[in-house]
C-alpha cells in the first residue's frame, strides 16, 4: 500500500485543495474526450458528393445553358428531394461518447484534507482516495488499498456473468503490471474498474487513472472515427461510376457524330444532355431511400430497430455473426439447472434462509448466486419472506474469498430451537460436515456416501455448472449467539445436498443457430467469460461442434499469420478483451467475410462499431447500442434471424428494381444512339427522359421494392457478388435493345408511313407514340422482375395503373402537352404500341431459360 500511496505521491488523508487543483490542471478532468463532429451543414453538403448525384448536377447544368430551364429545374429538383430524405435519415449525432459520458458517477465519496468529501465523478484526479460501497458506480479505475467482502459486478466491461471478488494482494506485482493496457488476473484483481458497479461489501482506493485513461475510456477512443461503408453503398457507388462511364463514353461518341454529320453545335449540345440523362437512373437514389425507409419499418415490428439506412440490407449479405454470449445467447439470469438433494424438505429451507438476496416490487435484487438459489427455494414453494417469520435470522457469518462459504444462524418459533444453515463451495461443506442427511435419517460420512458425493460434484463442475454445497445443524439451546464464532457454528454439519447453476441459454438460441447454418450463415461465439461455461454453452445451442475454443491469451500470443491460418476453425473465444473483439472482426472481414457483431455490453461498443453491421441487445448498455447499427429491442438472438430474412428480401428488392430501372436507361441510350447513327432526329426529349426515369419507373419501381421474400431465401447461401451479375447484365442489355428496337422500328414507321398523310405533326406524334411505346415497355417489363412469393403485393397493382393514367395525361392534358411536347393519339397507334410492347415478356422468357440462375 506504501508503494502505492508513494507512486501518486499522496496519502490515507488524501489530496490537499491546492494539489487537486494542480493535478486537475495537468490530468484533465475526469470525462471522456469527443471528436469532434461534422456539423449539420457539413453533413448536409456531403449528400451531394455521392456519384450519381453529381452526374445529375452536370446533366442540370447541360440542360441549362442549352436553354432547357424546364429540364433543368426538374433535374434539381430531383437532387434536392433526395439530399434532404437523405440527409434526414442518415444524420444522426453521435451519441456514443455523450452516452459515456454519463457512465461517470454523478456523486463520489472521496477524502480531501483529511475529509470525507461528496464530488462529481468529473472532479476526481489521480492520486485522490475514493470509497466505494454496495450500490455504487466506480468512478474511476482505482488502485484497492483497503478491501472488506468487495463484489463488483464488471459483466457490462469484460462479459463476464458472476461478480468478481476483489482483493488487495500485491505480492509478486510491480506497479507496472499492475496498470498496464492488458493487465494479468491477479493484477485485475486488486482493480476496481471505471462504471463497474459494487454489488456487495465496501474498499477504499486511489484513483490511477481517469477519463480516457480508464480501461472504458480507451474503448471509447477505440469506438471514434469513421464510419466503415456498408457492402450496399459499395455496390451502388461501382454501379454509379460503371453508369457515368457509360454516360461520358457514348456522350461523346454521339457528340462526335451528330457534329460531324453537320449538325448545329446546340442541337448536338442537347442530343448529349438527352444521354446523360438516360443514361444515369435519376430515379434510383430515391427509390433505393424509400425502399429501405420501408425495410426499417417493416424490421421495427419484428423488434429490430435500424439506425442507420444502409444497413438495413447488409444483414442480408452477412456470412458471419459474432455474438456475445452473456444476455444475448444467455438470459444475463443465473438459474439452478441440477440438483442433488439428499433431504429436499432441509435442503430448501438452506436454500430460503442462508442468503442476502430479496424480491422488492417484484424485482430480485441481490448477488446473481443468491437470487438463483433463492428463486430454486421458491419455485418449489419455500418462499423466504415466510421461512424467515418462521425461522427469524439471529447471526451471520458472511462468504469471502477465503472461507468460500457463508452461515447463518436462525431460531424457529415452532419449538424454541437453535439451526445453523451454511451454504458454500460443495467440498469444503462436505468437509465440515460429520453426518449426511438422508430423507430424514441422519447417516455417518462414509468414504463411500463421501464418493458418491463427489461423482455428483464432478459430473455437475464438468458440466460447467457453478455448484454450492448446503448444509445445516442443530445448536445447543443454551449457545450464546453473541459469542458464538465462525468455527464453532461450521463444525459437525449435516450434509443435506447441492445446486449447480448457470447463466442458462435462451430457449430460442438453438433454433436461431440452426436457421443461421441452414442460411449459409457461421455463428461464433465471442465473450469475456471462462472457457469451459463458453464451451458448455456453445455445445448446448449448437455454436461449437468440430471447431476450436481459443482463449484471449493464447490469441495474444498468435502472429498474424497463424492467427489467419485459424481463425476459420474457431467457434468460440473466451476471455477476450475489447482490443481483440476488433482483432477477430477486422480478420474476418480481411478473409472477404461481411461481418455482423452482436453484443450488450460496453466492451462490445468498439466491435459493434467495426463489424459490418453492428447489433445491440434492447437491455444492453447505451454505449452499446449507440454504437451499433441496428437494436434488437427484445434481446432475442432469434429477431436476428427474422432481420436477416428482412435484409435479404430487401437486397433482392434492390436488385430488382435496380435491374428494372438500369433496363430503361440502357434502353434509352441504346434508343437515342441508334436513332443518331440512323440519322433519325431523336426520339425523346430531356424532359420526357426523366418523366420516364423517375415518374415512370419511380412507382413500379417503389413496388418491387416492396416484393414478399422469395420461397427459398433463408437456404441459400448470403449474396456475395455485386448487384448486377454478368447474367444480369445479359438480360438488361437484351431488355434495352428490345426495346430500342422496338421504339425506332415504330417511330420510323410515324416518321416515314404516317408521316406522309401529315407531314407538319409527324415529328410531334411520331415522338409521342415513341415515348408512350417507351413507357409500356417499362410497366410491362416490371411484370418481368416480380418475385416469387407467397406474399401478395398490393402495392404493384396499384403503381401500374396509376403510371399508366399519369401517362394519358401528359399525351391528352393539354397544359402537359406543352411541357412534355406530346400531342394526342388513336385507337391504331395504341394497339400498334400495345402489341409491340409485349414483346419485352417474349424476350425475358427466351432469356430465363437461356440464363436460369441468374
Amino acid at each position: 500500500m506504501k508503494e502505492i500511496l508513494a507512486k501518486y505521491n499522496t496519502s490515507t488523508d488524501g489530496l490537499t485543495s491546492n494539489e487537486v487543483e494542480t493535478r486537475q490542471a495537468k490530468y484533465g478532468l475526469n470525462e471522456l474526450e469527443e471528436e469532434k463532429k461534422k456539423s449539420p451543414v457539413v453533413a448536409f453538403l456531403m449528400q451531394f458528393t455521392d456519384i450519381l448525384i453529381i452526374l445529375l448536377i452536370i446533366a442540370a447544368i447541360a440542360a441549362y445553358f442549352v436553354g432547357d430551364m424546364i429540364d433543368a429545374i426538374v433535374i434539381l429538383i430531383v437532387v434536392m428531394v433526395n439530399a434532404i430524405v437523405g440527409f434526414v435519415q442518415e444524420y444522426r449525432a453521435e451519441k456514443a461518447m455523450e452516452k459515456l459520458k454519463s457512465l461517470v458517477s454523478t456523486e463520489s465519496v472521496v477524502k480531501r484534507d483529511k475529509e470525507l468529501l461528496k464530488i462529481t465523478g468529473q472532479e476526481l484526479t489521480i492520486g485522490d482516495i475514493v470509497t466505494i460501497e454496495e450500490g455504487d458506480k466506480v468512478p474511476a479505475d482505482l488502485l484497492l488499498i483497503e478491501v472488506n467482502e468487495l463484489r463488483i459486478d464488471e459483466s457490462g466491461l469484460t462479459g463476464e456473468s458472476r461478480p468478481v471478488s476483489k482483493y488487495t494482494k500485491y505480492e509478486d506485482l510491480s506497479l507496472d503490471e499492475l496498470v498496464e493496457n492488458n493487465p494479468s488476473e491477479k493484477a485485475k484483481a486488486n482493480i476496481a474498474y471505471m462504471d463497474s458497479a459494487v454489488v456487495s461489501g465496501r474498499a477504499v482506493g486511489v484513483v490511477f487513472a481517469t477519463g480516457m485513461n480508464t480501461a472504458i475510456g480507451k474503448i471509447a477512443e477505440m469506438i471514434q472515427g469513421e464510419d466503415k461503408q456498408t457492402p450496399l453503398q459499395e455496390k451502388i457507388n461501382s454501379l454509379g461510376k460503371t453508369l457515368g462511364l457509360i454516360a461520358v463514353i457514348v456522350c461523346v461518341a454521339v457528340f462526335i457524330i451528330e457534329y460531324s454529320r453537320g449538325i448545329p453545335l446546340v442541337e448536338t449540345f442537347m442530343t448529349a444532355v438527352s444521354l446523360a440523362v438516360a443514361a444515369v437512373p435519376e430515379g434510383l437514389p430515391a427509390v433505393l431511400t424509400l425502399t429501405l425507409a420501408l425495410g426499417m419499418q417493416e424490421m421495427a415490428k419484428s423488434k429490430a430497430v435500424v439506425r442507420k439506412l444502409l444497413a438495413v440490407e447488409t444483414l442480408g449479405s452477412c456470412t458471419v455473426v459474432c455474438t456475445d454470449k452473456t444476455g444475448t445467447l444467455t438470459k444475463n439470469k443465473m438459474s439452478v439447472r441440477e440438483d442433488y438433494l439428499l433431504n429436499k424438505d432441509k435442503a430448501l429451507e438452506v436454500c430460503g434462509l442462508c442468503v442476502n438476496s430479496t424480491i422488492k416490487d417484484g424485482k430480485e435484487i441481490g448477488d446473481p448466486t443468491d437470487v438463483a438459489i433463492m428463486a430454486f427455494g421458491e419455485d418449489n414453494n419455500y418462499i423466504k419472506s415466510d421461512l424467515e417469520k418462521e425461522f427469524p435470522r439471529l447471526k451471520e457469518f458472511t462468504l469471502d474469498s477465503t472461507r468460500k462459504r457463508m452461515t447463518t444462524v436462525h431460531r424457529s418459533l415452532k419449538n424454541n430451537k437453535l439451526y445453523v444453515f451454511s451454504k458454500g463451495a460443495p467440498e469444503i461443506i462436505l468437509d465440515l460436515s460429520d453426518n449426511i442427511d438422508n430423507n430424514g435419517n441422519i447417516e455417518n460420512k462414509t468414504d463411500a456416501n463421501t464418493s458418491e458425493i463427489k461423482k455428483e460434484i464432478n459430473k455437475m463442475t464438468n458440466s460447467a455448472l457453478r455448484v454450492i454445497g448446503l448444509g445445516y445443524k442443530e445448536l445447543d439451546e443454551h449457545t450464546n449467539i453473541d459469542d458464538l464464532k465462525a468455527e464453532d457454528a461450521e463444525k459437525n454439519l449435516t450434509f443435506v445436498g447441492m445446486v449447480g447453476m448457470i447463466d442458462p441459454p435462451r430457449m430460442e438460441a438453438k433454433v436461431a443457430v440452426e436457421d443461421c447454418k441452414k442460411a449459409g450463415i457461421k455463428v461464433i461465439m465471442i465473450t469475456g467469460d471462462h472457457q469451459e461455461t463458453a464451451a458448455a454453452i456453445g455445445k448446448e445451442i449448437g455454436i461449437l461442434t468440430d471447431g476450436k475454443v481459443l482463449t484471449g491469451e493464447e490469441l495474444e500470443k498468435l502472429s498474424e499469420e497463424e492467427y489467419l491460418k485459424i481463425c476459420n476453425d474457431v467457434q468460440i473465444y473466451a476471455r477476450v478483451y475489447p482490443e481483440q473483439k476488433m482483432r477477430i472482426v477486422q480478420t474476418l472481414q480481411s478473409e472477404g467475410n461481411i461481418v455482423s457483431m452482436t453484443g450488450d455490453g460496453v466492451n462490445d461498443a468498439p466491435a459493434l462499431k467495426k463489424a459490418s453491421i453492428g447489433v445491440a441487445m434492447g437491455s444492453g448498455t447505451d454505449v452499446a447500442k449507440e454504437s451499433a447499427d441496428m437494436i434488437i429491442q427484445d434481446d432475442n438472438f432469434a429477431t436476428i434471424i427474422k432481420a436477416i430474412e428482412e435484409g435479404r428480401k430487401i437486397f433482392d428488392n434492390i436488385k430488382r428494381f435496380v435491374k428494372f430501372q438500369v433496363s430503361t436507361n440502357v434502353g434509352a441510350i441504346l434508343t437515342i444512339v441508334g436513332a443518331s447513327v440512323a440519322g433519325l432526329p431523336i426520339p425523346f426529349n430531356p424532359i420526357q427522359i426523366l418523366w420516364i426515369n423517375i415518374i415512370m419507373d419511380g412507382p413500379p419501381a417503389q413496388s418491387l421494392g416492396m416484393e414478399g421474400p422469395e420461397e427459398n431465401i433463408m437456404n441459400r447461401a448470403p449474396e456475395k457478388g455485386d448487384i448486377l451479375n454478368k447474367g444480369i447484365l445479359a438480360k438488361i442489355f437484351v431488355a434495352g435493345l428490345v426495346m430500342a428496337i422496338g421504339t425506332l422500328a415504330v417511330f420510323y414507321y410515324e416518321l416515314s408511313v404516317v408521316g406522309d398523310f401529315n407531314p407538319k405533326e409527324a415529328p410531334r406524334r411520331a415522338m409521342t407514340v415513341a415515348f408512350t411505346l417507351f413507357v409500356m415497355y417499362q410497366l410491362i417489363n416490371a411484370f418481368n422482375n416480380r418475385a416469387k412469393s407467397k406474399v401478395k403485393n398490393k402495392f404493384f397493382a396499384i403503381a401500374i395503373i396509376a403510371s399508366f393514367l399519369l401517362q394519358l395525361l401528359v399525351i391528352y392534358l393539354p397544359f402537359l402537352q406543352d411541357i412534355f411536347r406530346t400531342t394526342a393519339i388513336g385507337l391504331i397507334d395504341w394497339i400498334i404500341i400495345i402489341l409491340i410492347s409485349l414483346t419485352i415478356i417474349v424476350s425475358d422468357k427466351i432469356m430465363n431459360k437461356l440464363l436460369p440462375n441468374s
